[in-house]
Parts: C-alpha cells; structure tokens; sequence
C-alpha cells in the first residue's frame, strides 16, 4: 500500500464533519496519525478517530474554537503531548452567517472574520511556531506543510454572503503572503478552493433533483464534488510530491471557477 504520509503528523482543524472529516479521513489512509479537531461536538470526532484506528490508524479528537488564540495553543499542545510535533496543518474551520448586505448584522460579520479567516491565521502561527522550534525530520522535505481551506469565493463574488466571501478573499492573501514569508525556511503554504461539495452546511443546495440540477449548471464537469476529492487534493499537497508548490490555490471545482455563464457568448 502507498503511504506518502508515512511517519507524519497531521492536525486537521474543523474536521469532525463534511470537507474535514474527508481530509482527515484521507491523511490517515495515506500513512499519517491525525489529530481531529471540533469545536463544540466532541462525539463525531471522536467516532472519526475510532473509525481510523480500527482500520489500523492512529487518531485522536481535540476540542478548540479556533478563533481563540488560548484554546489554539491548548490544541497544539495537546498534538505535541500525543505525538511530539506535527508536520501538516490543514487550516479548515469554516461557517456561514448568511443574510442580505443591509440586513448582515454585526455580530454575524464577525462570527464568520473570525472563524473563517482570524482561526486559519491563529492556527498558521502557531503551526510555523512548531515547525521551528523542532527543527527538520527526516519524514518530509519540508520542515512543514500547511494547508489553508479556501473556497471558489475566494475569487467569485457571492451575493448575500458578503462576510463569507471576504473572509475567503482574505484566506488567499493571507495563504501567498505567509507562503513568500516562511518558504525560505522550507515551510510550505499552500490553499485548496473546493467548489460545489456534497456536505452538510450545503444541502439545501443538492438535497433534490430539482436543486441539484440547477446548481449543476453552474459546473462544467457535470457532477457535484465529494469530500474524497478534497481529500485526494489535500494528500498531494501534503505530499513530497508537490514539493515544489508553494504559495498556490489548488482549486477542486470541476470547471466552476471557468465562469460557464460566459460558455454562450455570456
């Protein structure tokens, strides 16, 4: 069996359901002991961590609202104490406050600035903070790898989700500029934009024929994504395989970014 991610350690942020639980999924499959993290429901990601380990991995579930600078550093702890260090870190934590410009409130902007784009830069500090201070391993090429989750909004616009599509927007600067920073050190930054995928937090978009072909008129390809293709995208960048990406957005959108209104003539 091929194991890219043999010896490695993995925290996945946000991934006791949908696109996290798939990558988390994934690293395991691909050789790596993964730490699991929720924020306020321990019970599916603790039933992920045994799902991984009675398949002969090795995983655990850790608690923290990643838009706390305290519960992020208990985090990596509690992934230091386990397994000594940590080589990947997938930046994945995300929500949606979704509602009309005039009528987003406040505190809605904020949940989701916070969680979506304040969590990936607490997460990403303290990931590099860990990569230095145990210097390299033989286990990579890298001294470590971060991945930050993103989305097609990060570049198309979306009506009623202003907060959401900012804090994606703000995930790629922040993803290329910490990429140019920490790449002398052979830290490797990279992001995946996922576009339509089957999860939860979307399922009233797909949950019906009617609704499926709809929004599949909005992807080339014809299909809607699943979690295994983000999981697959995720493996490879964590991999020695993509040593030499860095700073990239690897969008799994089946065409959505190709704008097929304009397929016509727009």
């Amino acid at each position: 069996m091929h194991s890219p991610l043999a010896g490695q350690i993995a925290l996945v942020t946000g991934a006791s359901s949908g696109i996290g639980s798939g990558v988390a999924t994934a690293l395991a499959d691909a050789g790596a002991r993964v730490a699991i993290n929720y924020h306020a429901h321990a019970e599916p990601a603790e039933k992920l961590a045994a799902a991984i380990t009675a398949r002969g991995g090795d995983a655990f579930a850790v608690g923290a609202d990643v838009s706390d600078e305290a519960q992020v550093d208990a985090m990596f702890d509690a992934v230091v104490k386990r397994f000594g260090t940590v080589d990947i870190v997938v930046a994945n934590s995300g929500l949606q406050k979704d509602a009309k410009f005039t009528a987003l409130t406040l505190a809605d902007w904020r949940t989701v600035i916070e969680t979506n784009l304040t969590g990936q830069f607490l997460t990403a500090q303290r990931a590099v903070r860990e990569f230095e201070r145990r210097g390299p391993r033989d286990v990579s090429k890298a001294l470590g790898k971060i991945i930050c989750m993103s989305s097609v909004h990060e570049v198309i616009p979306w009506a009623g989700h202003v907060n959401y599509a900012a804090s994606k927007g703000g995930i790629q600067m922040m993803m290329k500029s910490l990429a140019q920073e920490v790449a002398p050190q052979r830290i490797r930054v990279n992001g995946i934009a996922p576009g339509a995928i089957r999860t939860p937090i979307n399922r009233d978009a797909w949950d019906t024929q009617e609704k499926l072909e709809r929004l599949l008129k909005l992807v080339p390809y014809g299909r809607i994504g699943e979690v295994e293709d983000i999981g697959r995208a995720a493996v490879w960048l964590a991999s020695d395989e993509s040593d030499y990406v860095v700073g990239t957005t690897l969008f799994v959108d089946g065409g959505m970014t190709l704008y097929p209104g304009f397929a016509d003539n727009g």
